[in-house]
């Protein structure tokens, strides 16, 4: 026993210290999902994070090589489940781009309309999820019930609840049923009336401000080294969002505001992502406005089978969580030789490693909550 050496871990200066290995994960409460954290903690302070992801690894990307144009729509759906419709928008708009669809008018405004409600509703459930992660219970009820309300039309219009399969190559599904505009613009018009709800009960909240305000800094420069983007990146300063700078869809004829904190912290993600349900829903508004104007097909008719021509395209969107890109190689056949997803997630979870390094035990999960990831668009 006299080889037995005792050693007081992570306490203060003066004493023989050791750090200590912590892991928050795979599984915990605070993680949206199997996301491991390995920390190395001196005492209550964190030294060094290191996040470690695989752990839903799906295969995505294989599963795209062996499944024809139209049934990869249904895989892509899936990885952010939080934003499915977005997702499927962005598979769809590069295989119409490889193979020169012309997509109708009135189905271009209806994908613009769905993809800002499929914002809100991502955005809602972080607004709720997250004052949950740091102590505060009640917004996640009227988080949700403003998502209930936009669910109800979404719904109605698609069949589907989260994974919408609504998009198609050349199109949408189906035309939307009659009266389906009006309805929601009356839901968005109840949403918009009861967001102040929310609002006033968090923002500028006394607990919530202390525990989020100059937390978790993520400075411009860190932002773009990371390739961070969407709110993320917005609350440290990049003004950048692909609906004005390089607009898809009919995103040209409308004015985009984009949301910007300079501050970096967890309170500006926060109030970006609050600030943008305003935007979108009155997007979304305008959007149903024009639908309301225009006649005609909502897709184009295609061959029995889908075959994109040989070649190779990059389509990029602006998701709920920020750029997703699309790179899609074809060698003729119907289904794609490759499809390589670059997620908003991934790039938003590496900052991690600089982020937490210094802070709080207890400031963890507030930082982590607030760079607004899934976990299954990380793993893909």
């Amino acid at each position: 026993m006299s080889d037995v050496r005792e050693m007081t871990v992570g306490t203060g200066a003066g004493l023989d210290t050791a750090d200590m290995v912590l892991n928050i994960g795979p599984q915990h409460p605070s993680t949206h999902g199997v996301l491991r954290l390995k920390l190395t903690l001196d005492g209550e302070r964190v030294k060094t994070c290191e996040p470690i992801v695989g752990y839903m690894h799906r295969g995505a990307e294989k599963l795209f090589e062996v499944r024809d144009y139209r049934q990869i729509l249904v895989l892509a759906n899936r990885h952010d489940w939080l934003s499915a419709f977005s997702n499927e928008l962005g598979v769809a708009l590069a295989v119409e781009r490889l193979m020169g669809i012309e997509v109708p008018e009135r189905a271009t405004w209806l994908r613009m309309a769905l993809a800002e409600l499929n914002r809100v509703l991502n955005h809602l459930m972080f607004l709720g999820s997250y004052p949950l992660e740091i102590g505060a219970i009640t917004p996640m009820f009227y988080a949700f019930r403003e998502r209930e309300t936009l669910q109800a039309v979404m719904e109605e219009v698609s069949g589907g609840r989260i994974h919408y399969m609504f998009n198609r190559v050349g199109g949408l599904k189906e035309e939307v049923p009659a009266g389906w505009t009006g309805r929601a613009r009356q839901a968005i018009a109840e949403v918009r009336s009861r967001m102040p709800d929310i609002d006033n009960l968090i923002r500028k909240n006394d607990i919530f401000m202390a525990r989020t305000v100059g937390v978790g800094v993520l400075t411009a420069e860190q932002a773009a080294a990371y390739g961070a983007s969407g709110p993320v990146a917005r609350a440290s300063g990049l003004d950048m969002d692909l609906r004005r700078d390089e607009p898809y869809l009919a995103y040209d004829q409308l004015d985009v505001p984009v949301v910007t904190r300079t501050a970096g912290d967890c309170h500006s993600r926060f109030e970006v992502l609050l600030e943008q349900v305003y935007v979108s829903l009155d997007l979304a508004d305008e959007c149903l406005s024009r639908v309301d104007t225009i006649g005609g097909p909502v897709n184009v008719r295609l061959p029995k089978v889908v075959k994109a021509p040989e070649g190779h395209t990059y389509a990029w969107t602006e998701n709920p969580l920020g750029i997703n890109g699309y790179y899609l190689v074809s060698r003729g056949e119907k289904t794609p030789w490759r499809l390589k997803l670059r997620t908003a997630s991934y790039a938003n979870v590496q900052a991690l490693a600089t982020l937490i390094p210094g802070c709080l035990v207890p400031d963890l999960i507030a930082i982590l909550g607030s760079m607004f990831f899934v976990v299954g668009d990380i793993d893909k």
